[in-house]
């Protein structure tokens, strides 16, 4: 476990606590509602934990208000109108809550609002102005605990999640060559594409949670946008280069090829690999220079290969291959140039004024 899971953990103990303290200091009837709205609200960053309690805070508003004005307008005495009442209640907002994916909340707030009235003896209105405030009190504590106790940025976290995305990308990409030389599975294709793919919509979220932080002056480092974009990009950029992965090439091509994608994949992996360190501390991007010449390098064989026309030699299936891998790489490198710049820019201020690049972070 990381620190991180530690500090959401305490975030969610101190939480819980005081919103049952505070629900029973202001006489709330019941406190489990505050308790249980103040630990579902806690996220792993502030802006995740901003987005739930604005979500959740609107849907028991709905909700409440909705299951309150059809307790007040249709009578219910007897057990069968109630549950024709509780028909009337449920099904829309359970049609509503199924395509918005963040309201979840709102049929079970009418459903409270609804039937608490039966146990507790109280009439709707209370009941609903008691359901809001019980939620009103626990989403506010949620926020207050995330922004005074270990508090953790999307920002930060966005730092950790593109660092582990370019690693995955380094070991995919090494992988993926050595499927093109020797022969890969579609469905160990898949496996490691559908691993990027689900990195890259955590990212995407925890970016998005980074730019409501933002916006409300929680944080003020960089946009997520361009790294996020830059990332996806890179992304295809490996799709394209599984495309390349089908029968052998040939004993010709391969014997050529091999060296020329083993160097170009060996440098590419360890320059993602740099760029994820300096991510993680906030040091300057890596040195480019040498994936440049090794990029170069590549193109320079392609043209060598056509040139000795050993692609025509090609069916037309593995051709077609060979140009994707191609198209692959060439459109990294142009990614990746767009990556230096970013990483550049997400430096610390520090490292910036030092104008220096650590050790450790040179291409191996």
């Amino acid at each position: 476990m990381s620190r991180a899971d530690f500090a959401f953990a305490l975030r969610v103990t101190v939480a819980s606590v005081v919103a049952l303290v505070v629900a029973q200091l202001l006489g709330l009837p019941m406190p489990l509602w505050s308790v249980l709205t103040a630990t579902i609200v806690s996220q792993l960053s502030i802006g995740g934990t901003l987005k739930t309690g604005a979500n959740y805070m609107l849907g028991t508003l709905a909700g409440s208000i909705y299951g309150g004005v059809i307790a007040v307008l249709v009578p219910h005495a007897g057990e069968a109108a109630l549950l024709a009442v509780l028909v009337i209640a449920v099904a829309p907002l359970a049609l509503y809550s199924a395509t918005h994916a963040n309201m979840n909340v709102v049929p079970i707030s009418a459903i409270i609002v609804l039937l608490m009235p039966a146990f507790s003896h109280v009439d709707p209105l209370n009941s609903a102005i008691d359901r809001i405030l019980e939620v009103a009190v626990g989403a506010a504590i949620g926020l207050l605990v995330a922004l005074v106790v270990a508090p953790s940025t999307a920002h930060r976290q966005m730092r950790g999640a593109a660092a582990r995305l370019l690693e995955q990308m380094a070991e995919t990409m090494g992988i993926l060559a050595q499927g093109i030389l020797d022969g890969m599975t579609i469905d160990d294709v898949s496996r490691l594409q559908d691993r990027i793919g689900a990195a890259m919509v955590a990212l995407d979220t925890v970016g998005g949670e980074a730019e409501r932080e933002r916006l409300i002056r929680l944080n003020l480092g960089v946009q997520t946008g361009p790294m996020r974009r830059t990332l996806m990009r890179l992304r295809h950029d490996l799709v394209f280069l599984g495309r390349a992965i089908g029968s052998p090439l040939g004993e010709a091509m391969h014997e050529r090829l091999r060296p020329m994608l083993e160097d170009v994949v060996a440098g590419t992996s360890a320059w993602l690999r740099d760029a994820a360190v300096a991510l993680r501390t906030g040091a300057e991007s890596p040195p480019i220079d040498r994936l440049h010449r090794t990029l170069a390098a590549w193109t320079a064989g392609v043209a060598a290969l056509r040139h000795d026309g050993i692609v025509r030699q090609l069916s037309g299936d593995a051709a077609e291959r060979f140009f994707a891998a191609s198209f692959a790489l060439e459109q990294m490198h142009r990614d990746l140039q767009d990556l230096d710049r970013i990483v550049t820019e997400w430096q610390h201020p520090g490292a910036k004024a030092q104008g220096s690049r650590p050790e450790g972070l040179t291409m191996r």
